[in-house]
């Protein structure tokens, strides 16, 4: 029996992209696989009043189960509504995204489970396979008012089943023909993103004054001209996370070893969402400073063995990076 993610309350991306498009902005995509993620994310957008995807991937889905999954996301939707009432807020709209879906059958299962969102990645196959199986998901999900997000071009890294060597650069000619076959709502590009904490090699980056790696820029150079080839229309970007060196700090002075975390840029990722950029995808740095509150706590008190001890302070730091990323890197907030 399948559900319809309006009976969830949820929204899909259609409108919100609408409204970042004009405003200039993009919409937060965060990924989730508990229950204190998922409360920090709302916890953050609905108090900087900013619109918000939750994403969550094929290995998520695994691990937190479906059919939670999609009580999940009516409970999001459910919280945010009481919490709203109480503090006197706007409602925020609410997405929940599959990202990185790699076969028609993952996307059709996440439609009938609810969601409102779905990410075809075809990109690891040839140009014409990545259209077809695109456009098959297209057309299960547009009869259903659910919005799709395809890919062109590859990013390096590793992110649950995601990984690739190197990146591969979107071929702005290619966007053109790729959005009219298959007739997807936004399209994920590579620029120069990547996926994971450890988006860049030492080699391939510089050092400033401090001693801090500075990474390659993203190629706005091809934003730009793909920009020109389909006015007007959604761009999401990938493998965003910044790899905040506080948090790497944290980890590795409480017993972690995180060596060569280099991320993007914050500066950069606002700069794009000046452009058509309506949507950045952040994950690792949720998992960053996560597991810093985590590892710190346990330092500090070794004897708690209570989740609750060390589950809050990490729901607290996320709630702060995610309001961080709303008010000044992404431009949401204040855009529910």
């Amino acid at each position: 029996m399948s559900v319809s993610y309006k009976d969830l309350g949820l929204v899909n991306t259609r409108e919100m992209f609408k409204k970042a498009m004009a405003g200039k902005y993009a919409v937060p995509a965060y990924n989730f696989n508990n229950m204190e993620q998922i409360q920090a994310i709302i916890t953050a957008c609905l108090e900087t009043q900013s619109p918000v995807i939750l994403q969550v991937s094929s290995g998520a889905r695994k691990y937190a189960d479906q059919t939670l999954l999609q009580y999940m996301g009516q409970g999001a939707v459910e919280m945010m509504k009481v919490h709203a009432k109480a503090k006197g807020l706007k409602e925020i709209p609410i997405a929940l995204h599959l990202d990185h879906g790699d076969t028609f059958e993952l996307a059709k299962s996440c439609i009938d489970n609810g969601f409102s969102s779905i990410m075809i990645d075809g990109s690891h196959h040839p140009y014409e396979k990545n259209v077809e199986l695109t456009r098959q998901v297209v057309d299960y999900a547009h009869e259903r008012d659910i919005t799709v997000e395809g890919e062109l071009g590859v990013l390096a890294g590793i992110e649950d089943d995601v990984v690739a060597e190197k990146s591969t650069y979107t071929k702005p000619e290619e966007v053109v023909d790729f959005v009219e076959k298959t007739k997807v709502d936004s399209l994920a590009i590579s620029i120069g993103t990547s996926h994971g904490a450890n988006k860049f090699k030492p080699e391939q980056c510089t050092k400033n004054a401090d001693g801090v790696y500075i990474p390659p820029k993203l190629r706005f150079d091809i934003l730009e001209e793909i920009e020109k080839q389909i006015p007007g229309f959604t761009i999401v970007l990938h493998g965003s996370s910044s790899v905040p060196m506080e948090a790497v700090n944290i980890i590795n002075a409480n017993g972690g070893a995180l060596k060569d975390s280099v991320g993007i840029p914050e500066e950069q990722l606002r700069k794009a969402a000046q452009y058509n950029v309506c949507k950045v995808n952040i994950d690792s740095d949720g998992r960053l400073w996560m597991t810093a509150a985590i590892r710190k706590h346990f330092n500090d008190k070794p004897g708690d063995f209570d989740p609750r001890q060390y589950l809050g302070p990490a729901r607290i730091a996320l709630i702060e990076m995610y309001k961080h990323k709303n008010q000044n890197v992404l431009g949401s907030a204040g855009n529910a």
